[in-house]
C-alpha cells in the first residue's frame, strides 16, 4: 500500500511547508515510496520549494523596506550617544 502525496494543495504556512518537505525527503531517501508515489513526492516537493522561495522573497522585500525607512535614521544616532557618555 503506497502513501497518497497531496499535490496542488497550498501549504498553510512556511513552517508547515518546510516540515512537509523534510518529511518527503526522509521518505524518498528511505525508499518508503513506490515509484508513482515517488514521482508525486518529487512534484509536491517542487511545489513546496517554490512556495518557500516565494515566502522568503516576500520577507526579503519587507526587510528592504524596513532598512530603507527605519534602520538608517537609527544608525545615525551613534554619535549622539558617544558624546553623552563622554
Amino acid at each position: 500500500m503506497s502513501k497518497k502525496i497531496p499535490v496542488n494543495i497550498p501549504p498553510s504556512s512556511f513552517e508547515h511547508a518546510m516540515a512537509e518537505l523534510s518529511d518527503l525527503v526522509t521518505q524518498m531517501e528511505a525508499g518508503e515510496l513506490a515509484l508513482e508515489a515517488s514521482v508525486s513526492a518529487y512534484q509536491r516537493g517542487s511545489e513546496l520549494i517554490k512556495y518557500c522561495a516565494g515566502q522568503l522573497n516576500n520577507v526579503e522585500q519587507q526587510v528592504k523596506v524596513l532598512e530603507a525607512g527605519l534602520l538608517k535614521p537609527f544608525a545615525g544616532n551613534d554619535t549622539g550617544t558617544d558624546e553623552a557618555s563622554a
